[in-house]
């Protein structure tokens, strides 16, 4: 069962003035976010095995502390959870569900295999939808009102993010829309905005797939999620379609909320952390001189 490290409480209606963020984070080897409007932000990630999980999360982790109503939802690609995320999540002052959904061997990256190959952590986001349509279902109350006005954000562990986005993603009605910087081999990426309402989008690759966006640049009401239970990420979809696959369920492309002043600021960016390089390392333990295998980094 998912473990949150804080309860919450439904009893004061003055709470959800302010709408919560679940934060859905994967950690296949990498993750994904959720936020709702009223609510907390729940963030699933899968396992990641990198050397710099733990400092990615740390990272992270002391983004969201400033973030109020947020719930991290952290789905690992992993077969059970493991010590080092639950040790982390344990103390890290957040509210979170912590579950765990192991990716197929036959979608799973191979040493060497480009990071686009495949699509990543469509198994660890589905399960994390599962939990919040779980949660809905068995709401009540005040309780099921608050669900009503949460908001859901997928969120990469690598990606930086300002504090600004989540503010303004608190106000979702459906699904929300905002450039991604450093993204796609270019400077950013955007929805472009005419009269209010997004025409198009600013973007070198495919500018026709169903919705050309990155997994940071998006939102979605938990609302919708609820009323449509078919909508999912589908893990068998070709490169830079999974975002396309999971939202033409939910919109159209009419329906879309440009946020960031109408698409015209950059609050996230598509960062990425450079692969340690242990070679003095790998060195030392065939020698057997390597690092204490007992202390995590």
């Amino acid at each position: 069962a998912p473990f949150c490290s804080k309860e919450v409480n439904y009893g004061n209606v003055s709470d959800f003035l302010i709408n919560m963020i679940y934060l859905l984070m994967a950690l296949y080897k990498e993750q994904l976010l959720f936020t709702p409007n009223c609510m907390k932000f729940n963030l699933p990630l899968p396992p990641l095995s990198r050397l710099v999980q733990k400092a990615e999360l740390t990272r992270l982790s002391h983004t969201f502390l400033h973030v109020p109503q947020l719930h991290w939802i952290v789905v690992e690609d992993a077969p059970q959870p493991t010590p080092l995320v639950t040790d982390f999540l344990a103390a890290s002052g957040l509210t979170y569900a912590h579950l765990h959904k192991l990716t197929p061997k036959d979608r799973k990256l191979q040493e060497g295999d480009p990071s686009w190959l495949k699509p990543r952590g469509a198994e660890q986001r589905n399960e994390g939808l599962h939990w919040l349509r779980e949660m809905g279902a068995a709401a009540e109350g005040k309780e099921a009102a608050a669900l009503e006005e949460a908001v859901v954000y997928f969120a990469d562990d690598d990606n930086t993010y300002s504090l600004q986005l989540f503010e303004e993603i608190r106000y979702t009605y459906r699904v929300s829309v905002w450039p991604v910087g450093l993204v796609g081999g270019m400077k950013f990426e955007r929805p472009v905005v005419e009269d209010g309402k997004v025409v198009r989008f600013h973007t070198g690759w495919h500018p026709n797939r169903p919705f050309p966006i990155d997994m940071a640049g998006f939102a979605v009401s938990l609302r919708l999620i609820l009323t449509n239970p078919q909508a999912r990420f589908d893990g068998d979809a070709q490169m830079g379609f999974l975002e396309s696959s999971f939202l033409q369920h939910l919109v159209t492309m009419d329906d879309l909320e440009p946020k960031a002043d109408l698409c015209s600021k950059v609050l996230v960016w598509h960062t990425r952390t450079e692969k340690p390089k242990m070679k003095r390392e790998d060195a030392l333990q065939k020698q057997g001189l390597g690092s204490d295998p007992d202390v995590e980094v």
